[in-house]
Formats: C-alpha cells, structure tokens, sequence
C-alpha cells in the first residue's frame, strides 16, 4: 500500500547564510526611533518537491526567529504550456501543523483525505489545519491545464500550539474579500493574516500571525509596526530593498529581525515585491519528521504508527 511507504527524505531542512551588503550611497532609508535590527540575512536553496520547483527560505530552523512558522516555500514562477503534465506533488500525510498556500499566479487542485476536492486561484488562501493527521495531493490547476500561463506562489507552514496538535483535521479557502488591502502612492499591501494599519484580514488562526504581501513603487516607504514581543521577518519576491543598517535584501534573501522593538523600516529604490510575516512565538520544543511536526519524538512515532495504519486516509484514494 502507497500509505506505508513513508519517505523521511521529504523532511524539512535549512538553509544557509547570504552574503550581505552595505550601501555606501544614495540610501533612501530613514530610521524611527524605534525600529527592529536585523538579526541575520538568509539566502533560500531551490529544491524540487514532486516534480515542482521550489525555493526554500527556511524548513524547522532559525524558530526562534521564525515562530510561529516553521516552513517557507515559494513554488515557481513557472510557465506551463497548455495541455502540459500537470506539477505535481503526490498524495502525502500532514500532522500538527498547517500548511497554507497563497495564489500570485495560476492556479491549483487540492484534493485531501477530508473529502474536499476544489481549485485555487490567484489570489486565493488555503489553510489545510493537519491537526492528528490528514493526507493532500497537490498540483497545478485546470486552469493552467487548459490555457496555459504562470504558476506561482507560496506554501508557508503555521506550527500548531501544542494543545491543539491532536485536533481533528479540516481544511479552509477564502478569497480577497475577506483579506484587508491598502493602495497608496508608495505601495499595495494584501493583509492576508493580521492587521495592518487600518486593513485587517477576517481569517482565524491557532495563534497570533501575521503575513502582508506587499508591491513597492519606485521611491516607496513604508513603517510597518509589529508587536515587539512577537517574531518578524521579509521574504524578498523581486527587485531589491534596503533595510536597517542600510543593508540591501536581494531576491530570495529573507531578513530575520530581533525581538524587542516595534518599527520595520523599509525603503525600495525601484519596484519591488515581499511577503512580511511573523507572530507570537510558541516557545514550544518542535520535534518535525518529514511533514509531522510535534513536540516530543513519541508525538512522531505515534503520528507514523497512525500513517501506516491507514488512519489519517488512504493515498491511493486522494491520488485518484
């Protein structure tokens, strides 16, 4: 049976340090008196996940910094013709943590053990919540299938609050409508989780999140304030932005900022696009095997005993 065939070479890995820039010149950056320091600058490593290729920005390292996520995968871009083999990620189990995924082109096919069977498209918001265990089959979308056109996006990982990892599964889309926006002469922002100065996403989580998908215009500013108990870091899409200590965050790079003060300062020279993200720190042990991710090992051993014995679904339904 495909469900006893548990690869631990799917487990989360890290990454490695980038190399960091100082600019001598021109900087466009101003400080407020209470703004983040930058902790450390990460470059994200491209692996393939299925037959799709994703970067990698962090997987269960650096959390504390990153709490409370614990994966950050940007899946393409990538141009499918119409009529090609779909990009595929077989049907795989989940346990104690919820794997989101975030449309900015294309679309996708979620299929789970939970009976749900649906597309996504660009700009939708998938929350699949693993709990004590659920399976997904993911893949690129009929839309793509049939037309054509880029496939891009995020799947970013929400640990779970220890008290809630035995939860039962369930799975979650919501669109624009329910996520805050702000467009100003400096930039756009999707508030997808959270609240932002006076836009403020309608979508629940486990724990206290926040994540804004952000396009700069040329010359743009922008102070974002953050709760200073709570993590933050920026994930850079494209283009270039220079951050505090006038140091240059280049495509892939994620910044990780230091607890302890409010304010994130961020100016773009030219056009740009990021994901900011953070939240309240669990503080919680994080034990992760492949895609379980729990708070001791026994929690694993008894999430691979439930996978083998069929009780978080069959993949060979799911994969259908």
């Amino acid at each position: 049976m495909i469900r006893r065939e548990f690869l631990k070479t799917s487990a989360i890995v890290g990454m490695g340090i980038a190399g960091t820039s100082i600019l001598v010149s021109n900087s466009g950056m101003y400080h407020s008196a209470s703004r983040r320091k930058i902790h450390r600058i990460l470059n994200s490593k491209g692996v393939d996940v299925g037959t799709l290729p994703v970067m990698r920005a962090f997987a269960g390292n650096h959390v504390d910094h990153v709490s409370p996520f614990v994966l950050l995968d940007e899946f393409g871009p990538v141009n499918l013709q119409p009529g090609a083999d779909p990009l595929r990620v077989n049907a795989h189990p989940h346990a104690g943590v919820t794997p989101t995924t975030y449309f900015l082109q294309g679309s996708g096919h979620h299929k789970d053990s939970l009976n749900y069977d649906f597309q996504i498209k660009k700009g939708d918001f998938m929350m699949f919540n693993s709990g004590k265990g659920a399976i997904h089959m993911e893949e690129s979308g009929q839309q793509l299938y049939e037309e054509g056109g880029s496939y891009h996006g995020f799947q970013i990982w929400l640990n779970t609050p220890s008290k809630y990892k035995f939860m039962d599964p369930s799975t979650l889309v919501r669109n624009q409508a329910d996520m805050g926006l702000i467009e100003n002469d400096n930039y756009w922002a999707q508030v997808v989780l959270g609240e932002l100065f006076d836009a403020k996403s309608s979508i629940e989580t486990l724990t206290p999140a926040f994540y804004y998908h952000i396009k700069m215009k040329p010359d743009g500013r922008i102070d974002i304030p953050t709760d200073p108990t709570h993590n933050a870091f920026i994930y850079l899409i494209d283009g270039e932005l220079e951050l505090d200590g006038a140091r240059k965050l280049k495509r892939h790079h994620l910044a990780l900022y230091q607890r302890g003060e409010s304010i994130i300062n961020i100016y773009s020279e030219n056009k740009s696009e990021f994901l900011v993200m953070g939240g309240a720190p669990l503080n919680e042990t994080v034990f992760s095997y492949g895609p379980f991710v729990m708070n001791n090992e026994e929690q694993i051993r008894q999430c691979i005993r439930n996978y083998q014995a069929g009780l978080m679904g069959n993949p060979d339904i799911v994969n259908r």
